[in-house]
């Protein structure tokens, strides 16, 4: 029985699915530019299994492989990319480690898979490719220091970067990744009647969020209304420290004009970002998802709040009362003007280029590592 060829490039799906937006328009451009390449794709679930397999196009990715990294978890779910049960990290990595010491190029967007450079005497160089539009976590350990390319959507936080012990030269400004990654719903999908749509997407951690003083008073006021239909979907995490909080959402489910997703691949594809017309938020990094394309925003700075987040802040009316949260919603688009102008300086900044061609950018430039 003859042996499978080695591969050229790996592809680590071994995350949440929140992950793969930023990781899947990469690999469909690097197998396109070049067809003879032979990636493979490490992934940890059925799940990522299963969401990844509807994608590939023989004809396209022929030489793209699906490969069970040690420890992949079986566990069918109702609705493909719903986010599974994960398999312990550190030592699914442990035992791939081999299999990877010798591949030429790999790539990842979680700074976890940067422990086997960090800790291990491998030949392979690793990519680590940012997800989300927000800064960096600089861990103490230096795991971003041992990728051999970091690649960013803008410069706008290269001098951290540099400061932080990254060489300028390794880090490579692609642009915005997952504004290539087409979205898995639209609002006529989920919505029975055509209506302005207002997004409320709380943080998770209650230091930067609005969830945990007001959420669910939010949530029940627009439930009360009938002027928009209503997209409810807080950082993925948030369940993980409310435990209550996806009971209460389900409560809402019947209302034809609520939309509420706890754990959905929608979640996390640019689906809600792209068909809301208002957005209603706090702290989260999606804000400058949403605008890539200019639209009215209004802030939640809710008591408990300790995070600056004055740049957000800038890009619509703040509110720090509940009571204000439903006049400044209605006001929103009549003074949307007077932040437009910062909205897309903000959004180009930390976006960069937000087009389709970020993803054959970071094709180009793993091909520029993997030829060098």
């Amino acid at each position: 029985m003859s042996r499978k060829p080695k591969a050229d490039v790996a592809f680590l799906f071994l995350g949440e699915m929140l992950l793969v937006p930023h990781l899947w328009p990469i690999v469909d451009a690097l197998a396109r530019e070049r067809p003879k390449l032979i990636i493979d794709l490490w992934i940890s679930t059925s799940v990522h299994e299963d969401l990844l397999s509807r994608w590939m196009d023989p004809d396209v990715h022929g030489n793209v492989r699906l490969r069970h990294a040690p420890g992949y978890s079986l566990q069918p779910v109702p609705h493909a990319g719903d986010n599974p049960e994960l398999p312990a990290k550190m030592p699914m990595l442990a035992r791939l480690a081999p299999r990877l010491a010798r591949m030429p190029v790999v790539v990842c967007a979680e700074q976890t898979s940067l422990w086997l450079p960090r800790l291990l005497p491998m030949r392979s160089r690793f990519i680590f490719t940012v997800h989300g539009a927000g800064p960096l976590n600089y861990n103490k350990d230096g795991r971003l220091r041992y990728a051999s390319r970091l690649f960013v959507p803008s410069d706008y936080l290269t001098k951290d970067h540099v400061r932080h012990g990254i060489a300028q030269e390794n880090i490579v400004v692609t642009g915005y990744v997952k504004a290539s990654f087409a979205p898995s719903l639209t609002s006529d999908m989920i919505f029975p009647e055509a209506r302005p749509v207002v997004l409320y997407t709380p943080h998770w951690q209650s230091y930067r969020s609005s969830w945990w003083d007001w959420g669910r008073q939010i949530v029940e006021m627009l439930a009360e209304q009938s002027r928009f239909n209503v997209i409810i979907a807080p950082h993925q995490r948030l369940f993980e420290q409310d435990r209550k909080a996806r009971a209460f959402l389900d409560g809402f489910s019947s209302q034809r004009h609520m939309h509420e997703d706890s754990g959905s691949f929608a979640m996390v594809d640019g689906s809600y970002t792209r068909m809301a017309d208002l957005y209603l938020g706090d702290s989260s990094s999606q804000i400058i998802e949403f605008l890539a394309n200019p639209r009215p925003c209004v802030i939640a700075d809710s008591p408990s709040m300790t995070w600056p987040s004055g740049d957000y802040q800038k890009c619509g009316d703040v509110v720090r009362t509940a009571e204000d949260i439903w006049p400044a919603l209605m006001a929103a688009s009549e003074r949307h003007s007077a932040y437009r102008d910062f909205q897309h300086s903000l959004a180009l900044e930390a976006l960069g280029n937000a087009d389709e061609e970020a993803a054959l950018r970071s094709a180009r430039a793993i091909l520029d590592l993997l030829d060098s």
